[in-house]
């Protein structure tokens, strides 16, 4: 069991963020942050992989407005866990792939883009689910050390599908809880169907109603097994972000929140910038690149910093009504489970 305190960030996409927790109070210095997921908490890990540059932001114009240089995460500056590891006291937290193995900085960032739930989502081009559990332990045998899969079956329905994916999120939750984790920040699913490349796709600009239907099935799921895990587990504890209600609100009334845009992107081409045509390499080399990316929601088909920001203050510190049973900052303040 890791001798710092544990935390862990878990995004539950169809692939997931995780963050498991044990803490004292107040915040203290010897945290470590474990990022889970896919490309809304990739920092990086896809240039270190063998992948198509479909899975990779490690080109202009990403990363301009904060880092001004591309680091690989798909966004023009920070990410939400960026901005957990800032309000915890912790440094930008590295890829588990950039670092060295005498290296430890504060945790690790195992996400990955386009990473899958499933087993066999995008195998061997992007680091899976299941590979950053393993990546996890891995890592968790070395830190105790130094301080004292089978084919996937194929879903026929959503709701099978939904209950899939949600059976190996429980199954990973499962896996870091043994390996010494406690309490977990997880990311529900936004309402996808509003993305920009999903709402070119419906002819007339509206969300693709499919999509969102499915985030809700599996936010319904994801929190009932969150529940039941808390029953089970000893010293398990949660704190479940509202993504899908957050991103409507700012997409259905962005000037409320700072906002000018918030259905078209500010990098990409075609209806709504919806193609992932943005920085050219992606077979698409024309696009379009707007001025003030602190404008748009939407930076490709993934948040603007600006985005992230406030979905990382609602993550850290939001009322229960988007964030509960507990935020992430009471989570870091709990008690040493």
């Amino acid at each position: 069991m890791l001798t710092p305190t544990l935390n862990a960030i878990f995004t539950a996409a169809f692939a997931s963020l995780f963050i498991s927790i044990r803490c004292d109070n107040p915040l203290p210095r010897d945290v470590a942050l474990f990022i889970f997921g896919d490309s809304i908490n990739d920092a990086g890990t896809n240039k270190y992989i063998n992948t198509t540059v479909n899975f990779r932001a490690n080109f202009f114009p990403y990363g301009e407005t904060f880092f001004h240089y591309p680091t690989g995460r798909f966004s023009n500056g920070r990410l939400i866990a960026d901005f957990i590891a800032e309000y915890a006291k912790l440094p930008l937290i590295p890829p588990y792939l950039q670092m060295k193995d005498d290296e430890f900085m504060g945790g690790a960032n195992f996400a990955s883009a386009g990473a899958g739930a499933l087993s066999d989502t995008y195998e061997g081009f992007v680091v899976s689910f299941m590979m950053q559990l393993k990546q996890f332990e891995k890592l968790e045998k070395k830190l105790s050390k130094r301080l004292g899969n089978e084919e996937a079956k194929k879903p026929s329905s959503m709701e099978e599908y939904v209950g899939m994916v949600i059976g190996n999120i429980t199954t990973v939750l499962e896996g870091i809880y043994k390996a010494g984790g406690r309490k977990f920040g997880m990311i529900g699913i936004k309402n996808i169907g509003c993305l920009p490349s999903l709402r070119k796709s419906t002819g007339n600009g509206s969300c693709l109603r499919i999509a969102n239907v499915l985030a809700k099935l599996h936010d319904i799921d994801l929190i009932s097994i969150l529940k039941k895990l808390e029953a089970q587990l000893q010293g398990f504890k949660y704190s479940y972000f509202d993504f899908y209600t957050s991103a409507r609100d700012r997409i259905r009334n962005p000037s409320k929140y700072g906002f000018k845009e918030g259905k078209m992107a500010c990098c990409g081409s075609g209806p709504f910038r919806g193609n992932p045509s943005c920085g050219g390499k992606r077979g698409v080399k024309e696009y379009s690149l707007c001025r003030r990316p602190e404008k748009f929601l939407f930076f490709d088909n993934h948040p603007t910093e600006r985005a992230n920001q406030q979905y990382a203050q609602l993550m850290w510190n939001g009322s229960s009504s988007i964030t509960g049973p507990y935020n992430v900052e009471e989570l870091f303040k709990l008690g040493r489970a």
